[in-house]
């Protein structure tokens, strides 16, 4: 428990402290989200935050979607009522982790070699720890922004958000009345870039496309003669998707990254070739490469039952993400390449989004950073993955990723995200609060 107002002496000081311990309580609630519907932990980790935004001040909401499904969502009031609100939220879920691939128990929170070791150490309850602690310490210094902060803490965000933003963003439009604006995970972290230490704010996400194929034929015996037999169908339809390269393609926000490098590391620009640009991003190379161009990947086989049978169907799960205003085009090239036996449900989705390295917002992301870090080189990407800003973006809200960490140059902390050992420097926490609290106070 966090001390008491009257015990606080240097505010800054304990917004570290904060920090680091609001952290490792929530890595040790076990949080896991296996997918369809099922998952663990999250009334706790609900209940743990909305307790902390009540010591500051804030009345916040549990929003319970299903049993034990459970959201909050706050509002601080800010000095203008007339400007747009910000959003500023996580997601309280994670993967799943099999304990015996890690080096330390998952869930245990130690603090080994000066970092915080757990599920959740980077995806995201670093931030979520940013956001409790930077919005106490701004309550106790008595401090209010000028627009409206929206502070979320979402259910179920690893499943696509059904039982979380994207039923609340449906069912609860209400409670993101008056916002503009989004922050969330997977932007403002550093990484080494030809010796300069560079922070990438993310300002777009591709789409969400995951399908279901589905091939049926004539069930029989296993040493007959087979002429429609599914598992064929479907392994020769697995085999070209897997096998299918798709070509290089810039966004804007992808096209300014690659010119920014550049200019950064003086590599010239090859549209037809950017593996030099981006050997030089270092660990995050696999990162930004899955930007430039739609992936699509077959991640699941389900077929028969005996040795001895051909079954009468064949499925697999197909993970495509798409570039923005793409979709369409994906779905079309993958029928294309299945073939006219295999049909395709829709299992989940989401849109792309991309908006502006500019703007207000950006400068005080920008401004925040560099007022930590002088030197710091600040530059906008594109995630592969998604978050729930997608659910976000149904109301109007533009979403941006800032969750600022200050990492060390060997650190591959993006094949962290859904990875075995998954861990966070504290420094890299404290840094974050203090850029974050500067960020979210000028707001």
């Amino acid at each position: 428990m966090t001390p008491t107002d009257a015990d606080i002496v240097d505010p800054a000081a304990q917004a570290e402290a904060d920090v680091v311990a609001f952290c490792r309580d929530l890595i040790r609630m076990d949080t896991q989200n296996w997918g369809g519907g099922e998952a663990s932990g999250e009334r706790e980790a609900a209940e743990y935050c909305a307790a902390i935004l009540r010591q500051s001040g804030l009345e916040p909401e549990l929003v319970e979607t299903a049993p034990g499904r459970t959201s909050v969502v706050a509002r601080m009031a800010g000095t203008d009522p007339e400007a747009g609100a910000l959003v500023v939220h996580g997601h309280l879920d994670v993967v799943p982790a099999q304990a015996a691939d890690w080096q330390v128990d998952p869930f245990s929170a130690e603090i080994v070699d000066g970092m915080i070791w757990g599920r959740g150490a980077v995806d995201m309850k670093d931030m979520d720890a940013m956001i409790l602690a930077a919005v106490l310490r701004m309550s106790r210094e008595g401090r209010r922004p000028r627009r409206d902060l929206i502070i979320a803490f979402f259910a179920d965000e690893e499943d696509n958000g059904r039982w979380g933003a994207g039923r609340i963003v449906a069912d609860r439009p209400e409670l993101f009345a008056g916002a503009t604006e989004a922050i969330s995970e997977v932007g403002g972290f550093s990484a080494d870039i030809a010796g300069r230490r560079a922070y990438l704010i993310q300002t777009g996400e591709k789409g969400l496309h995951w399908t279901k194929m589905i091939a049926e034929g004539t069930a029989g015996h296993g040493s007959a003669v087979q002429r429609d037999n599914p598992v064929v169908t479907l392994g020769e339809a697995v085999a070209a998707i897997g096998a299918h390269r798709w070509p290089i393609e810039y966004t804007k926000t992808t096209r300014a990254l690659m010119e920014q490098l550049s200019e950064l590391t003086g590599i010239p620009f090859d549209e037809e070739d950017p593996a030099p640009l981006l050997e030089a991003t270092g660990s995050t190379a696999k990162f930004v490469a899955a930007t430039l161009q739609n992936t699509s990947n077959p991640t699941a086989l389900d077929a028969g039952y005996k040795h001895n049978v051909v079954p009468g169907s064949a499925e697999a799960l197909v993970d495509a993400r798409t570039l923005p205003e793409q979709d369409a085009k994906v779905a079309a090239t993958l029928a294309e390449l299945a073939g006219e036996k295999v049909r395709f449900e829709l299992q989940n989705g989401g849109p792309s989004l991309e908006v502006p390295f500019s703007g207000a917002l950006v400068e005080g992301m920008v401004s925040s950073l560099r007022a930590e870090d002088p030197e710091a080189v600040v530059l906008p990407y594109m995630l592969g993955g998604g978050t729930d800003n997608k659910h976000l973006a149904a109301l109007g809200i533009s979403g941006y990723g800032f969750a600022p960490l200050r990492l060390p140059a060997e650190l591959d902390f993006t094949g962290m995200f859904h990875g075995v050992d998954e861990r966070v420097p504290v420094d890299a926490l404290q840094f974050g609060v203090r850029v974050l609290h500067r960020f979210l106070e000028a707001q």
